[in-house]
């Protein structure tokens, strides 16, 4: 992501050693994404990336990091972090906390069809059956109490038809919040875009490789990762508007592995909007409040106001579409 914590090659050297990852070859900064500090790194044992945490603490991190290893552990195709002699996964770098985790193999798929969205839909599934389980418990640190904190701090930068559309849907949001603190619950990914999700094969039949990223996760709705990702896979990008087959293709996959409940249904177009209006809150804050970096590329935030518009303008109810 973005580089905030310049590592030079003797620094990222030391670590390697102390994970018996081999000698150094080459280390790249990532400009992509605005959160933490990234690097691809090859060493002669294979190919990894080297996060510097910015924002996160010593304290948040083993949820992130200890998840992906449970997840892995189950077959679930994310990136093992990787540990030193005593098993420690989460290191220090620079001053800040760091880890280094496998390098998926692949691509991203960033014009896809019905049958990406049918994998990346059975494969969240399966993710959130497999974390069932998982022991540590951390609050999505994006959801509801960290919108109310943020809304205030953006309002001044917008124009009144904005402050009054994301002050009409907060008051919303607030208002569906009781029923959805009842849905179905567990660690979710809350930020698998098209960019977070790899693809290998050959065009046409791409298999996907591995979810990654995910220091957004947290304990929250199976039903909020859900529309993340059809806000992002199922829509149209330069109008906001969903694609309802490829919306489809992956409700269905999703349900062909744990099947929603009736309320997960009803409150859908909803949770829809929740989604929209979460990302839509972070970019104004990157963009308007943004942080120093060597390779800092806010998102552009009327992206998803666009996205929230539509979802309250169109709202998809999955029951009336589905075979």
């Amino acid at each position: 992501m973005a580089v905030f914590t310049d590592v030079t090659p003797f620094q990222a050297q030391a670590l390697l050693h102390t994970l018996n990852l081999g000698e150094l070859q080459s280390l790249k900064g990532i400009s992509a994404g605005i959160e933490n500090t990234n690097y691809f790194v090859t060493t002669a044992k294979g190919e990894f990336v080297l996060t510097v945490f910015e924002r996160l603490s010593f304290e948040q991190l083993p949820f992130y990091l200890e998840l992906m290893r449970h997840l892995a552990a189950r077959g679930i195709p994310v990136p093992a972090p990787q540990p030193d002699a005593q098993d420690r996964i989460l290191h220090t770098l620079c001053g800040k906390p760091a880890a280094v985790v496998e390098k998926l193999r692949g691509g991203h798929q960033l014009a896809p069809d019905q049958f990406h969205c049918e994998q990346v839909g059975a494969a969240l599934a399966r993710m959130h059956l497999a974390g069932t389980d998982f022991p540590l418990h951390q609050e999505n640190l994006r959801g509801l109490p960290w919108w109310r904190e943020t809304v205030p701090e953006v309002l001044p930068h917008l124009a009144s038809e904005q402050a009054q559309l994301l002050k009409d849907e907060l008051a919303f949001q607030e208002h569906l919040a009781p029923g959805t603190a009842l849905l179905p619950r567990g660690p979710i990914h809350a930020d698998l875009f098209r960019d977070n999700v790899m693809f290998e094969g050959l065009p046409g039949r791409e298999r996907l490789s591995g979810f990654f990223d995910f220091y957004f996760a947290g304990v929250d709705t199976f039903l909020f990762d859900l529309c993340v990702c059809l806000n992002d896979w199922c829509i149209d990008l330069a109008s906001g508007r969903l694609d309802e087959q490829r919306a489809i293709a992956l409700v269905t996959a999703y349900e062909s592995v744990r099947p929603l409940t009736g309320a997960e249904h009803r409150l859908l177009p909803g949770m829809m909007r929740a989604a929209a209006l979460r990302f839509w809150i972070s970019r104004l804050w990157d963009y308007h409040l943004p942080r120093e970096a060597s390779l800092l590329k806010p998102h552009d935030p009327t992206h998803f106001e666009r996205v929230l518009r539509e979802r309250i303008a169109r709202p998809w109810h999955a029951l009336e579409s589905l075979p």
